[in-house]
Formats: structure tokens, sequence, C-alpha cells
């Protein structure tokens, strides 16, 4: 096995699209995170929420298990993905340390749309009841293709390295 240490960026020079896919996917996570993702009516009461908004609110109500798992799965992990995907393809890493990188996202990425899915549950658990309705916002779909996004960086990475191999 190789020791030398290079980035992916510079083992393919031509993949310009992992970079345009990486800065398309932290705009979209930064528009998803602030712009409404669901918006909750209580006979004449309304608010809209995004996922910020709902970490705060969600912390104020002391609803701190909650709080701290949106919080991990919507911020920290999507965060963590993107400096990872930076990482493997602009840092110089040893071929090992570039795969455990690309394993442990793998890991990660199966929890990427938790997330969403909580919400998707959340909404149709509040249209059930009689006197509340919930509607998915914009902020959710920009959010959506942020980790879409990301899965799809994270397994064209993976392609290049186990490809390098």
């Amino acid at each position: 096995m190789a020791t030398s240490s290079k980035s992916l960026q510079e083992l393919y020079p031509k993949r310009v699209d992992i970079v345009i896919l990486i800065t398309l996917s932290v705009w979209l996570l930064l528009i998803g995170l602030t712009l409404p993702v669901m918006t909750v009516r209580k006979l004449w009461n309304s608010n809209t929420y995004s996922i910020l908004t709902g970490v705060q609110n969600l912390w104020q109500e002391k609803l701190y298990v909650l709080a701290v798992i949106i919080f991990t799965f919507s911020i920290i992990f999507p965060i963590a993905k993107l400096v990872s995907l930076f990482a493997v393809w602009f840092i110089k890493l040893t071929e090992e340390r570039r795969r455990k990188l690309i394993s442990l996202m793998e890991v990660f990425g199966k929890w990427s749309m938790l997330d969403v899915f909580v919400s998707a549950i959340l909404i149709v658990w509040v249209k059930l009841g009689a006197l509340a309705s919930a509607k998915a916002e914009i902020g959710i779909y920009f959010f959506g293709a942020s980790v879409l996004l990301t899965m799809i960086v994270s397994s064209l990475q993976g392609a290049l390295v186990k490809r390098f191999k």
C-alpha cells in the first residue's frame, strides 16, 4: 500500500463537479436551516419554525432530549459530513486515512435523512389531530436537497477512493 499523501483533488483535477456539488450543498444547507420548514396551526394560533428556531423553541420548552437530537442530526451531522467531504477532497491524506474517513461518512450518512423523516412524521401526526394542522414549508426542501447532494458527493468520492486502490 502506498503511503504517499495526496488529496483527491490532486488525483482527479478535472473533477470540478465535486467542488460544485459540495459548494451547492453548503448553500442549500444554510438556506434550509434558516428558512421555515414547518407551519403548525392550532385553532386561531399559527407558528412557523425553521430548524434553528425549532431547536431553540424545544430547548425553551424544556424538551432538552428532543432539542439535542434534532440539533445533532439536523445541524451537527450535516455540517460534519460537509467538512469531511471537503477534507477528503482538498486535504492530503494517506489512502488508509481517506478510506477510514469515507467509511465513517457512510456510517453517519445512514442517519442523514432522520430529521426530514421526523418532520414528515410530525406533520402527519399533527394532521391527525382534530384541532391542529401542519404544513411543510420551503426550508425542508432546501434542507432535503442539501442532504441528498451530500449523499451523492459522498458516493462519488467513495467510488473514486475505491477506484484509486
